[in-house]
């Protein structure tokens, strides 16, 4: 895996921003990345040594950490199911009620009472 300059090229124009621009607010220095578009691989050997022993590509060693988009996920499954399950209740409402109940107890409890309490003063 090697760093292609075309394609990094060709997203600066999409966005109509210079390379130099692109290096210097991603806090990248010039050097540093002349340097990896030289390298043929910028993955380190042990890697690579990982992915040849396993016989498979080196990319997919690779992961990108997102747990909160696999949390969303099981919720959003989780949701699903008891809305198969109680055909009456608002699919919205059990996403709602899901993603507090992640909350901790004093921050639902929070919630509540400032909510309450914005309800009171707009009676008056």
């Amino acid at each position: 895996m090697r760093i292609s300059l075309e394609v990094i090229k060709d997203k600066c124009r999409q966005q109509n921003i210079t390379l130099s621009e692109l290096l210097k607010q991603a806090g990248v220095s010039r050097n540093a990345f002349y340097t990896l578009a030289r390298v043929d691989y910028v993955l380190p050997k042990s890697i690579r040594a990982i992915a040849e022993r396993l016989s498979i590509s080196p990319s997919e060693l690779l992961t990108e950490d997102n747990k909160e988009m696999e949390k969303m996920k099981l919720l959003l499954n989780k949701a699903d199911h008891l809305t198969s399950k109680y055909k009456n209740i608002d699919p919205d409402n059990i996403r709602h009620t899901l993603l507090l109940l992640q909350e901790p107890p004093i921050e639902r409890l929070r919630r509540a009472l400032t909510r309450g309490q914005k309800s009171y003063i707009h009676r008056e």
